[in-house]
């Protein structure tokens, strides 16, 4: 059967397998319930920090909640979110209702992942997913109920601003006036003697950019991929190095958002070393040397830099091989993410590069996002990239560039990240979908409490993994799983009398962490995924391709070491 019409074939069965599911299994309603951190104000009105914002509400007490376990039994809740009180042990709760549709609910994840691995053409991958998940869901309308709501929100917008104008004008910028050829000759000349060099200079920026995800990824990848491109270091090279340094740089150097983002979720009652916002976040620094998978991904890209890497995928090793050899920078057939009006200068005739042009814009641009984290607590990136965009301009302006030439070349960007662009938006909607469906929720429900408490790190690093590589969200698994670990962990550790909880809890921690993180890594419907394909010029599921075996081999030795840990030490 030819390629073409195999995967038209699984397309349509997965289509109709959604519509014939949704329109005959009715979902199963579970109540999570979450214990509330809470605090009183001046005016004794009840809070809870919420992404570091607080969080009104008011609460009933639990005998006349809607939302009551007991009253529930599955059936379809006349609410969905509720919070209540429990005056006999003095304790505030959040009930939300959620549903699934038990293996089913993973059906629209499994739906894109499956096409991306066969097309190799992730927006009708993800589309397709999308389609399922509307389908199970019985919103016929995709258009009405589905794509327009995910696309009109503020994040989406965000994405737009950032991604489409924003990077993609200064790139086209940077190509138009030739700076960033001429970084690549600056770097090259004073530093970069063959590919090691140059995948040093990418891993070094890497760790430098520690507020990870995606403002590493575009700032490590459009900064280095000219250099690694003169020394023929294939795109799925670059984009390894990009990706790894990412995430699991900015949980190791978590000097960012992202402790604060994470103590929210890990409050658990009774346990004293988490009572206080700063007791979790102190908790959280304390994890960051049980972070094994973070700590063997960052190496393995060190390693790999030097070219003195432990352990190589098949694939990777090829495309090293084919770059080195043929300096042919993507496999035969890619689609590169990044559009060929990125990859190269279009200097005009008389116009004069200078080195300057690169560096006046990126050291702004980080000045920036620094700046307001120290002073706000998180970066505006938003004002980063639009002043060193306007920065740009300004200089290829003021050096004698034609405004017709400067705006071509803001239109050559934008051109070159559309179909990126087009990808983050609909990875953020198949997420949303995925979160609708319950497809994280019914992960969660699976895993038992009867278990060893040695195997508790790697059963927790298991389904943390499956629930990002799904969902391509690290931060959004940290919600659903946290919730659910933390307390399990304290649960454990006392019933098997653990000499020290403490660090049995800080374990499990890690494990929750790093299996997020494994999973958002090396998701193809993963924001920072894409990104780090996009900036390097790569294809994206080769770039997922060549990633998975390095990264499932750190996350195989993190497995054996939390288990080691916890059986010897706890």
């Amino acid at each position: 059967m030819p390629r073409g019409i195999r995967n038209f074939a699984i397309f349509a069965i997965a289509l109709l397998a959604s519509w014939i599911i949704g329109a005959n299994v009715s979902p199963t309603w579970t109540v999570e319930r979450t214990e509330l951190d809470v605090k009183t104000d001046s005016d004794g009105k009840l809070y809870y920090i919420y992404r570091e914002k607080p969080a009104y509400f008011e609460a009933v007490p639990m005998a006349q909640a809607q939302l009551d376990p007991a009253k529930i039994h599955g059936a379809t809740p006349p609410i969905t979110e509720e919070f209540v009180f429990v005056a006999e042990a003095d304790r505030y709760y959040k009930l939300v209702a959620k549903r699934h549709w038990s293996y089913w609910s993973l059906l629209p994840a499994v739906v894109a992942v499956l096409l991306c691995w066969l097309t190799k053409e992730p927006v009708t991958s993800l589309l397709g997913g999308i389609v399922s998940g509307a389908l199970l869901m019985g919103r016929y309308d995709f258009t009405g109920e589905v794509l327009i709501p995910s696309l009109a929100t503020k994040n989406a917008a965000g994405i737009l601003l950032l991604y489409l104008w924003l990077l993609g004008g200064l790139m086209g910028i940077w190509s138009r006036t030739g700076a960033a050829q001429a970084f690549a000759e600056f770097m090259t000349v004073r530093f970069v003697r063959g590919p090691r060099s140059a995948k040093l200079v990418a891993w070094m920026l890497g760790v430098v950019f520690f507020q990870g995800g995606t403002v590493s990824t575009v700032l490590v990848g459009t900064t280095v991929k000219p250099i690694a491109d003169n020394e023929k270091i294939s795109h799925e090279e670059l984009a390894y190095v990009v990706d790894s340094t990412a995430s699991p740089i900015a949980s190791q150097l978590a000097f960012n958002a992202w402790p604060g983002y994470v103590q929210a979720f890990i409050f658990v009652s009774g346990v004293s070393f988490l009572t206080t916002e700063a007791d979790r976040i102190a908790f959280f620094f304390q994890s960051v040397p049980f972070c094994f998978y973070a700590i063997f991904a960052v190496l393995g890209t060190f390693l790999l830099s030097i070219e003195r890497p432990l352990f190589l995928g098949k694939q990777l090793k090829e495309a090293i091989q084919r770059a080195r050899t043929t300096g042919q920078l993507d496999a035969p057939g890619a689609d590169p993410l990044s559009a060929k009006e990125l990859q190269g200068s279009n200097v005009p005739e008389g116009y004069t590069p200078h080195v300057l042009e690169f560096f006046l814009p990126l050291g702004t641009l980080i000045a920036i996002a620094v700046g307001t984290f120290i002073t706000t607590g998180s970066p505006n990136v938003q004002w980063a990239f639009g002043i060193a965009l306007l920065l740009a301009a300004g200089m290829a302006l003021a050096k004698g560039m034609a405004l017709k030439d400067l705006i071509a070349g803001f239109h050559d960007g934008i051109k070159g990240v559309v179909l990126g662009s087009v990808i983050l938006l609909l990875a953020i909607t198949i997420g949303g979908i995925s979160k609708e469906t319950g497809g994280s929720i019914f992960l969660v429900e699976q895993l038992g409490e009867s278990i060893p408490y040695f195997l508790l790190p790697v059963l927790l690093q298991l389904l943390t993994m499956t629930i990002a590589f799904s969902t391509g969200t690290s931060w959004g698994t940290y919600a659903v799983a946290f919730p659910l670990a933390m307390p399990l962990a304290w649960a454990v550790a006392s019933a098997n009398g653990l000499a020290h909880p403490e660090l049995f809890m800080t374990l499990c921690f890690a494990a929750v962490m790093d299996g997020s993180v494994y999973g958002d890594q090396c998701s193809p419907i993963s924001d920072t995924t894409v990104l780090s394909s996009m900036c390097t010029g790569c294809d994206l599921m080769d770039h997922v391709k060549t990633q998975i075996p390095q990264a499932t081999i750190a996350a195989s030795l993190a497995a054996l070491c939390w288990t080691l840990v916890a059986f010897f030490t706890a």
